[in-house]
């Protein structure tokens, strides 16, 4: 696929690979326990910011980056959207068709092949936090070229001192604020807004980092 970004590497070393193995084998394992756990939770605020910051005519077409279950995929569908998931597992892949009735691509988040200019918002939520650090750049760019023009990437991640590594059997990386601006910036995003979460709490009580970016 040509379409002038950076290529992911095709055979990504054994360290990252070990990496991503391991990452995917614990959700394969907990995949529905990890259902039950999530199902109801309440991500309003950040589907409403994705949403709100699109442009154009409903319905649009939204790539649910790391789509879990599917919980999130059913609700976009729901509204009429046309969705699209990914996920690394195949457990969770399978669980996702059957509860969204939607396409859902089995992708390694760091070997990702994906349409070019296709999608008007990407929804990743909880996700790129575990690319590692060292192929973030890459994975962004791709999910950039995926966008149309005026696309929305939404993103919530756990926040950090810009840690990483493996947490139990699943690897992490943590970033402030001022580092994932760079980061994602560097990719060509302009970014909208950003909040943290839960909403209402003092800041050392929301542990999550939500950010809303466009596709110049």
């Amino acid at each position: 696929m040509d379409d002038g970004t950076p290529p992911l590497p095709d055979a990504p070393d054994a360290r990252l690979a070990q990496l991503t193995a391991v990452t995917i084998g614990h959700y394969e394992r907990e995949a529905a326990s990890y259902r039950d756990a999530t199902w109801d939770h309440d991500v309003s605020q950040n589907r409403a910011a994705l949403l709100s910051a699109m442009e154009g005519e409903s319905p649009f077409n939204i790539l649910d980056f790391g789509c879990g279950p599917g919980r999130d995929l059913a609700f976009f569908h729901a509204l009429g959207h046309r969705v699209t998931g990914l996920d690394g597992s195949r457990a969770f892949v399978e669980m996702a068709r059957a509860n969204s009735g939607c396409e859902v691509l089995h992708q390694d988040f760091i070997a990702l092949d994906l349409p070019t200019a296709c999608f008007d918002g990407i929804f990743a939520n909880a996700s790129l936090f575990h690319v590692p650090r060292v192929v973030l750049p890459e994975v962004l760019a791709r999910l950039h070229a995926c966008l149309r023009p005026q696309g929305v990437l939404f993103c919530s991640n756990p926040r950090g001192d810009n840690q990483e590594g493996l947490n139990g059997d699943r690897y992490g990386a943590f970033y402030n604020l001022t580092s994932w601006r760079e980061f994602v910036t560097a990719a060509g995003f302009v970014e909208v807004d950003h909040y943290y979460r839960p909403p209402g709490l003092p800041r050392h009580q929301q542990p999550w980092l939500a950010t809303v970016w466009r596709r110049p």
